[in-house]
């Protein structure tokens, strides 16, 4: 599902998905069906074919079959095919980097339940999701000074995202698709909810959205928290809502 590897699912998508339906591993369609799933339920805000916007600002790197692509076209242009069949309605990029890794956190979860762990934690940096009955304290990083870790929630069953801008050469890597710019990123997000896979897309939702997009969450089954500088902004009534039973 990598952007950067020529023979990956996505790298294929892009440069042929527009002229002709191309079948992808099992995996990549689900994802991408999660991520047509979670663009429905936020009316747009999370979006992975903001693609091309990140090659134009050379986040994502640019090469001649993804030049110069029109503007315009959304997740509504990406087409999902049984037989696990991509089809592109317009040229447009995806990009699944703002969901793919919460998916492989989930995945690997699910091997390590398969090889009787009964307890346990996969940090995948960002992302993470612990199973079992044992509290772990989390630690988010500060909005501004991302050296300095703030101890956040217990966690004892379920999974935890952040997105935020404090590593991105202009201030965020996070583009609003109703713009098709860069959102603010004075704040971090995070977002809890049973599977990673959701809580990694919904932080997207929650960084561009803001507080207004609470009850989209709370939809989606995942609540949310706002770090700003000054202080911690509960933004929902906590983590243990979405991610216990």
């Amino acid at each position: 599902m990598s952007f950067h590897e020529q023979y990956s699912d996505v790298s294929r998508i892009n440069r042929a998905a527009q002229r002709r339906a191309v079948r992808v591993h099992p995996w990549t369609w689900a994802v991408l069906h999660e991520a047509q799933r979670v663009a429905l339920l936020s009316h747009g805000l999370f979006d992975v074919t903001v693609a091309s916007n990140l090659v134009r600002r050379g986040l994502l790197p640019r090469s001649a079959p993804f030049a110069d692509l029109p503007r315009g076209a959304n997740f509504r242009d990406v087409r999902l095919l049984p037989g696990h069949r991509v089809r592109f309605a317009r040229p447009l990029l995806v990009d699944l980097g703002g969901i793919a890794k919460g998916f492989a956190v989930d995945q690997a979860v699910a091997s390590l339940r398969r090889a009787n762990m009964h307890s346990g934690l996969v940090n995948a940096g960002g992302d993470l999701r612990a199973f079992g009955n044992a509290p772990r304290l989390i630690h988010v990083r500060h909005p501004t000074s991302p050296g300095i870790l703030l101890p956040l929630a217990e966690l004892r069953s379920g999974a935890v995202a952040t997105s935020a801008g404090y590593f991105s050469p202009d201030g965020s890597a996070i583009v609003d698709p109703r713009k098709d710019f860069a959102a603010a990123c004075d704040v971090s997000v995070s977002v809890a909810a049973r599977r990673c896979i959701t809580a990694d897309a919904w932080t997207k939702v929650l960084l561009i959205g803001g507080p207004r997009v609470l009850g989209l969450l709370r939809r989606a089954g995942a609540m949310g928290y706002i770090l700003r500088p000054s202080s911690i902004e509960p933004a929902s009534r906590g983590y243990q809502d979405a991610i216990d039973g």
